[in-house]
């Protein structure tokens, strides 16, 4: 009997811990008789796959076993490479070559000339021999997976986002490496803000979710912390920070902002073209706060975008835990034929919910749990009976 394959991938931005949860899953699967198929650059890899040209196969195909996997899980990102490839909404600009002028797109958007290719990507499925995917993603990669799971694909998905705004589990892969990367970065900026004597801004990611943001601001006792659910007043900011200044020995203040916080009124700021999913790229309020509290103070501000620094470099002890159980758990659902699931953490303990739970809404912070709106800072209101992550 031939050995079932499973099919693996990355999607989407990295994140420490990607790797470590892909050597999970090969270890995992020598219980049993398992080839383990490793899928380059995310759903591109199913997508650019051209069934008439052998020279993709190696492109977009690696086969994965214990000597391939032995040291991968030693650094951050994902050696499977990734990308925001969605194969149910592919832009002319974006459409493989070989596959502009074939009879697999179904036009979706005939304005724009977007199309799905769904089809094509169930046939190349066919073609690679692949009984499942585990796929591993935030949001838009794991909305594709619900998508495939209507088709009738057997898949079992992994959370990661240092966003950690996945609905259906409290904790997604890159979290926590995000947050403590964040937390020393600032604790390290303070040397410069405060020997200048400055109001230091710092910018995080978090587009739906300012979770990021809200626990670096927590952790790190910064003055002011700015999520992007609760809209903010600009005056009011820079006064507050100025107060902040004034009142510190050392003569200096910070605030850490997400970079899907708005003002009140105003919209987030975005910049070029949608992505395949639908988003422009994020990334700027911070220095607009930065620009605005000089402007209305008088005090020399510091902006700093820490960007990807934070899901750089290798997993912390938690990711790695996590990232090690997550691929454990979807490996041992795939060999009990169990498919369907987001593999997670539901009140502490590992659990699964289906898939498509991630298509019904966007995990935010609870701000009347650990925020208070009125003074822009984290405040855990009663900590017992909270999860360990107060989520």
């Amino acid at each position: 009997m031939a050995k079932k394959r499973i099919g693996i991938l990355t999607g989407g931005g990295d994140v420490p811990g990607l790797n470590i949860a892909i050597k999970s899953v090969v270890l995992n699967s020598l219980d049993g008789d398992y080839e383990i198929v490793g899928i380059r650059r995310g759903w591109l890899g199913l997508l650019g796959y051209d069934l008439n040209d052998k020279a993709t196969h190696d492109l977009y195909i690696k086969e994965l076993n214990p000597s391939v996997v032995r040291r991968v899980d030693r650094t951050g990102g994902t050696f499977l490479h990734t990308s925001r490839t969605n194969p149910s909404k592919v832009r002319p600009k974006d459409t493989p070559a070989f596959l502009v002028n074939s009879k697999w797109g179904k036009l979706i958007n005939e304005e724009e000339g977007v199309k799905d290719y769904t089809d094509y990507v169930l046939q190349v499925i066919e073609h690679l021999k692949l009984d499942s995917l585990i796929t591993i993603g935030g949001d838009d990669t794991l909305s594709y997976s619900a998508r495939l799971v209507k088709e009738g694909v057997k898949l079992n998905s992994i959370p990661k986002t240092m966003d950690n705004d996945v609905l259906g589990t409290e904790y997604c892969i890159g979290f926590s490496t995000a947050v403590t990367q964040a937390v020393s970065l600032i604790t390290n900026f303070r040397t410069s803000i405060g020997s200048h004597e400055r109001v230091g801004i710092v910018e995080l990611f978090g587009r739906n979710s300012g979770e990021t943001a809200l626990i670096t601001g927590y952790l790190s006792y910064v003055d002011r912390t700015v999520i992007c659910e609760v809209p903010f007043d600009m005056e009011k900011l820079a006064d507050m920070l100025s107060e902040d200044k004034r009142n510190s020995p050392s003569h200096y203040s910070m605030c850490v902002i997400s970079e899907g916080a708005h003002t009140l009124g105003g919209e987030i700021v975005e910049f070029g073209e949608p992505d395949a999913y639908g988003h422009r790229k994020l990334g700027g309020i911070g220095e607009v706060v930065s620009d605005q509290v000089k402007a209305l103070t008088g005090h020399n501000t510091m902006y700093q975008k820490l960007g990807y620094l934070v899901r750089s470099g290798a997993a912390d002890m938690l990711d790695r835990m996590v990232a090690m159980n997550y691929g454990a758990l979807a490996m041992q659902l795939t060999a009990r034929n169990d498919f369907g699931h987001l593999v997670g953490i539901t009140d502490g303990n590992y659990s699964i919910v289906p898939v498509e739970t991630v298509i019904s809404g966007k995990r935010q912070v609870d701000v009347d749990l650990y925020y208070d709106a009125v003074n822009y800072r984290p405040k855990v209101k009663n900590v017992l009976g909270l999860p360990m992550f107060l989520h």
